[in-house]
């Protein structure tokens, strides 16, 4: 079963991309989040009560996994949410993310001393091509710069969220360490609420869906499973499933949303996953 966590990660993520443009159709983007992130600490609150895990360790965990909480949900997501909320493409906002394998790997080495290998640094060069076709080049003669440069910062969070989570290994349960890191995340959109921006949600059909998808099946799978294989795995092998993202969610949105399928598309598809399987597997 755990073999398949990445696969069943990588189809949970990609969704994610499919129901984040409702979302901030329907509301301003951090007040959503933090609409999501109170109920994620809640639930994870529930679930740690409910299986007696240990919630008030020593202080230094609790403010460890807030801090990855604030880079990942805060910054990461936020960044993300901002973007697309201000007019750049979903699949571009991907593609810049879609760079955390690369300044991952540089990094995994003088950070934590893992060793990357040539067989992953391929991968990683395949991977990123494959995702490169999948969103392809055309992306119009004007992209919003608040919106580039908020995926920007996306990417840097992400990446220093990987590193800083990988790196401190804490004794935290799973689901305690969640729940700190959703509660660090519901913290900095609030605080993001009060110093910049006017909240508002509108409680449609259409936002009520994307939203209870995105808490249930992305917060509470894909972000769980994410964390078990960054704790169980190297880094820099654990990022580069990220490359299948793009060309998964493009899948997603031919087969939910009726969105075209190019040949480029499934051509970056395989050569992504051709990628990631040379950076993945076992050196023999």
């Amino acid at each position: 079963m755990i073999r398949l966590f990445p696969f069943v990660f990588i189809l949970l993520w990609s969704s994610a991309f499919i129901t984040t443009k409702p979302i901030v159709d329907n509301s301003e983007p951090f007040t959503a989040l933090c609409f999501r992130f109170f109920f994620v600490a809640l639930g994870f609150f529930i679930y740690s009560i409910f299986t007696k895990k240990i919630i008030f360790d020593r202080k230094n965990y609790i403010i460890q996994s807030i801090f990855s909480g604030v880079l990942f949900h805060g910054f990461y997501l936020g960044g993300v949410f901002f973007s697309v909320s201000k007019g750049l493409p979903t699949g571009i906002a991907a593609l810049i993310v879609t760079l955390q394998p690369i300044l991952t790997n540089a990094l995994a080495g003088p950070i934590l001393n893992e060793k990357v290998t040539w067989k992953q640094w391929i991968g990683v060069v395949l991977g990123f091509i494959g995702a490169c076709l999948v969103l392809g080049f055309d992306v119009g003669s004007t992209l919003p710069l608040i919106g580039i440069l908020a995926s920007i910062v996306a990417l840097i969070a992400i990446t220093s969220s990987t590193l800083w989570q990988k790196k401190l290994s804490n004794n935290l349960p799973l689901s305690v360490s969640n729940m700190y890191q959703a509660i660090g995340g519901c913290l900095f959109h609030l605080i993001m609420i009060i110093l910049f921006v006017d909240p508002y949600i509108n409680f449609s059909t259409t936002f009520i869906i994307a939203m209870s998808h995105q808490i249930i099946l992305v917060s509470f799978g894909a972000f769980t499973i994410l964390m078990y294989l960054i704790k169980n795995n190297s880094a820099s092998k654990t990022v580069t499933i990220f490359f299948l993202i793009p060309a998964t969610s493009a899948a997603m949105a031919w087969l939910f949303l009726n969105e075209s399928l190019s040949t480029y598309d499934i051509f970056g598809f395989l050569i992504a996953s051709f990628g990631v399987f040379i950076a993945t597997r076992e050196n023999k």
